[in-house]
């Protein structure tokens, strides 16, 4: 046979080797992907931005040449708000989708039934919206086993010390002098409220009340009656899987008392629309919005989502769009995907993302794996519904407008 026929005869086995998955010594094969688990709620108000958010990251990453030579690839699973389906998917994930690392759910009992798996499978895993202190406690209790958990969102306490900075801001010097705290009962408000009841009274907001409610509770009115009869100048809230109940029956029952604090659903920009208006005047933390340049990376990346699907993100997106990108950095700098190795790249974060710089805390801190705060990292927003418009009121540096309240609300007396 000659030599032109033994080529092409070589030519054509490893053409349908390479068909079959297979090679020859000496035949590039494409590398495998590089896979990533989104765990989510994808059908919730606050989750439905995580997948979404996710591949976009995945797709621009995929678009300037990968990680290593190998595409990222995004495998979602919807936890359908449950912790045991959560648990499910993540233990397929590790077994039979062989993920390189989780991102998962912004719900705290979801993420807190993951942790110890995370740790069993040796998994790293992020969570892009839970708050409870516990998370990232269970990392600085149990580093060896916990170590492969990072939390780079605001975990409760935080959120509440940003929240009382803006009251002391905007509350304190316009006449509140009373609040009543107002949370659903569930495993992230129970360091909020801890800290709301600490920080309020130091900024002169005297606390004549603490009510912790069901998130199963349909009928607000009773909890609303006995607040307006305790005549507080401000509800601090602590709210998120409640849903849109209790902003509604606020809205309808013209509740002359205005709602400051967390509000996980007004972070959503369909929240006006689902509460057909009743979350107007509402003033709520975000740890950054589409109008505001919390970097030089967040608004483009709001209009690039708000142009893909329709609908500008909610606060988790802008979480999980750079947690893939941390990941995917931290794969670069530890050569692969080993996850001991991953871990320790990971700890070496210090990345520029939607939501400000992001850097990790150490072992000593009671915050292991959970982002650093303050001036130079992630400070915080706090913004409003007016007028159908998420519009930023707080700081000062970066507020496009100026709190403001119905008049049948008796606003700081």
């Amino acid at each position: 046979m000659s030599d032109r026929g033994t080529m092409t005869r070589r030519g054509a086995i490893a053409a349908a080797l390479l068909a079959a998955g297979l090679c020859l010594p000496g035949t590039a094969q494409a590398a495998e992907p590089i896979k990533i688990g989104v765990i989510a709620e994808a059908s919730a108000i606050g989750g439905s931005s995580i997948p979404k958010a996710a591949e976009m990251a995945a797709d621009e990453i995929n678009a300037a040449g990968g990680v290593l030579g190998r595409k990222l690839e995004i495998v979602s699973y919807d936890d359908h708000n449950s912790a045991s389906d959560a648990v499910r998917a993540f233990q397929r994930a590790a077994q039979s989708d062989k993920v390189s690392a989780v991102i998962a759910s912004y719900i705290s009992e979801v993420v807190l039934a993951l942790e110890p798996w995370a740790g069993r499978l040796k998994l790293p895993m992020m969570t892009p919206g839970a708050a409870s202190d516990q998370i990232t406690r269970h990392v600085h209790d149990n580093y060896a086993k916990l170590k492969y958990v990072f939390h780079p969102y605001l975990a409760s306490t935080q959120q509440a010390d940003i929240v009382c900075a803006a009251a002391k801001d905007m509350l304190a010097p316009n006449g509140f002098k009373t609040a009543v705290v107002m949370s659903e009962d569930a495993a992230w408000t129970i360091p909020l409220d801890a800290e709301y009841l600490k920080c309020l009274p130091k900024i002169g907001i005297k606390v004549i009340d603490h009510i912790r409610l069901s998130p199963d509770t349909t009928d607000f009115t009773p909890i609303f009656n006995k607040i307006e009869g305790e005549k507080p100048d401000v509800i601090i809230t602590g709210i998120a899987h409640v849903g849109s109940q209790p902003t509604v029956q606020w809205h309808q029952q013209q509740v002359p008392i205005p709602m400051f604090g967390i509000s996980a659903q007004a972070t959503s920009p369909n929240f006006w629309k689902d509460t057909n208006g009743g979350t107007a005047s509402v003033i709520f933390m975000t740890a950054t919005a589409p109008d505001v340049a919390v970097t030089a990376k967040t608004i483009p990346f709001a209009a690039n989502f708000t142009k893909k699907f329709n609908m500008p993100p909610a606060y988790d997106g802008y979480s999980a769009y750079d947690e893939v990108y941390m990941i995917a950095a931290a794969i670069k700098r530890a050569g692969g995907t080993n996850p001991d190795k991953l871990v320790a790249a990971l700890e070496k974060t210090d990345y520029v993302g939607t939501l400000g710089r992001m850097a990790f805390q150490g072992k000593d801190s009671m915050f292991t794996h959970g982002i650093k705060i303050g001036p130079g990292y992630v400070t915080g927003l706090m913004q409003q519904w007016q007028n159908g418009q998420q519009v930023t009121v707080w700081p000062k540096a970066d507020a496009n407008a100026k709190m403001a309240f119905p008049s049948y609300m008796t606003a700081g007396h």
